[in-house]
């Protein structure tokens, strides 16, 4: 889906004139408009208060382009699995397991790599395949790279 597509959507989701969501994001209902019709895409501040209107996050507005995963453990991420900072916004970067409160939750690889483990091993993959397969695809992400 497009952007234009999916602010028509939500909009009509919430049972909203352009007029009104225009007025609850303080912009004018042309802009809306334009928006709808594939014009102009909203600016980033833009993209913001609807993301926080609409409880989605910026790259769910885009059309998501990107496909986000957990920058700590991996985990792909919807928009019902990513983190929030402490003032409500999306964290694009983080699913909430990983990242809630404005905090971590795992210090350390292994911490993290014994947490998963556990609950990841199965009949078809042993603990220790997947042992092995975190402790080879965990330490390139984001998150333990700025650790070293």
């Amino acid at each position: 889906m497009e952007t234009k597509d999916i602010i028509l959507k939500l909009r009509s989701n919430k049972g909203l004139s352009q007029e009104e969501l225009a007025e609850k994001i303080h912009v004018t209902r042309q802009a809306v408009s334009r928006w709808e019709t594939g014009e102009t895409v909203p600016n980033a501040e833009t993209l913001k208060l609807l993301s926080a209107y609409f409880d989605v996050s910026i790259n769910t507005l885009l059309g998501s382009p990107r496909r986000l995963i957990c920058q700590c453990c991996g985990m792909p991420l919807e928009d019902s699995a990513i983190s929030r900072e402490l003032d409500g916004s999306f964290n694009e970067e983080y699913c909430k397991w990983c990242y809630a409160g404005g905090k971590f939750a795992y210090t350390s690889l292994d911490e993290l790599i014994d947490f998963c483990a556990g609950h990841m091993a199965n009949e078809s993959w042993p603990e220790k395949q997947v042992r092995a397969y975190l402790e080879k695809m965990l330490p390139k992400l984001d998150y333990w790279q700025k650790k070293k």
